[in-house]
């Protein structure tokens, strides 16, 4: 029996069991290291509460608890196969390390309550403010710190500080340099400047309870995971028909192309990784596009006509701007509904 072969038999055995059922554990696994890892860090800094890590459906940190959950697929090789399938990608080293980071903001600010100290709603926002899925950006803006998906900063005081303690605790990172003359410096001097000031007595570690999704609690399927409703409507693909065939080219005038088709299949992985880093849409929302481009090429059945390299910058921004007009679409759609 081929190894392909294996694999697709034990693929369907894990889509169809439940997550819970799974026996996953951080003890062991890459997640455990990673976790090693970032405590270091911390210690290095001199950051006395070390938050506990624990399996869940994805990055996060439960809303006033100081607890940081990781997506339980990091902590079992098969499982980050079957996410490679779905995502496009699975976390790397580095990746996996700047979430954490950032998830540590998070279980700090909420360890010591930073967000009710003086200096913090000045220069962060109020904590209070509702929390939304989707928000505006400012690409141009020098308040915020850059760290992980697009501009993630500027989403929530809370997630302001979250990258803004997570650009502090990178090893290696000039910050001072980096960002030299940026509004930002001045909430990552308070950040350092908070730090030193911790107390030394260290906040109680807390467990994660059936609210905060630990794996034992997620009683659904890996199939029942991976079923995202979040994505956009493409319908049957030809409002994109003009913008297709001004990237691409018909047959007849570009006979020894490759089919649109093929090519934008060929790059799916390398188009749901871009587009999904600069949009922060999902993966399955981006490959929801890419795959209804394809149809469409296929069905107008157009060729490349110009450089790969080029015709895969082309293709990359206007799945770009398509997904962020859908994103900016929802924000739209969002305010409307809270204001009406």
């Amino acid at each position: 029996m081929s190894a392909d072969v294996d694999w697709s038999s034990e693929r369907e055995q894990l889509l169809g069991r439940t997550i819970a059922e799974l026996g996953l554990t951080v003890a062991g696994s890459r997640v455990e290291r990673l976790t090693q890892q970032l405590h270091d860090e911390m210690r290095a800094r001199g950051v006395p509460f070390l938050p506990p890590v624990y399996l869940s459906d994805e990055w996060g940190c439960p809303d006033g608890t100081p607890l940081i959950g990781v997506p339980f697929y990091l902590a079992d090789e098969r499982l980050e196969r079957l996410e490679a399938e779905h995502a496009g990608a699975v976390e790397d080293d580095d990746e996996s390390m700047r979430y954490l980071r950032h998830e540590a903001g998070h279980a700090v600010n909420y360890a010591y309550r930073l967000h009710e100290r003086d200096g913090f709603a000045q220069l962060f926002g109020d904590y209070a403010r509702p929390y939304e899925e989707s928000w505006s950006t400012d690409p141009w803006s020098r308040d915020y710190v850059r760290h992980i998906l697009g501009w993630y900063a500027q989403k929530h005081p809370d997630e302001d500080f979250a990258e803004t303690f997570a650009v502090w605790l990178t090893p290696g990172l000039d910050w001072q340099r980096e960002y030299a003359g940026w509004g930002a410096a001045r909430k990552l001097e308070w950040v350092d400047r908070t730090m030193a000031s911790l107390p030394a007595e260290v906040p109680p570690n807390v467990v994660p309870g059936e609210d905060d999704l630990p794996v034992q609690s997620m009683r659904w399927t890996v199939a029942e995971h991976y079923e995202d409703a979040d994505v956009p409507d493409v319908g049957d693909g030809r409002q994109f028909d003009i913008d297709l065939a001004r990237i691409f080219a018909a047959a007849s005038v570009a006979t020894e192309g490759m089919p649109a088709s093929q090519f934008v299949r060929r790059h799916e992985h390398e188009l749901v990784v871009r587009i999904s880093y600069w949009t922060s849409a999902t993966p399955t929302a981006v490959r929801t596009l890419v795959h209804a481009l394809a149809m469409r090429a296929d069905a107008l059945a157009l060729r490349t006509h110009a450089l790969e390299s080029t015709t895969l910058i082309e293709l990359t921004a206007f799945g770009t701007a398509v997904l962020l007009h859908w994103h900016y679409a929802r924000v739209a759609d969002a305010h409307t509904t809270e204001t009406s």
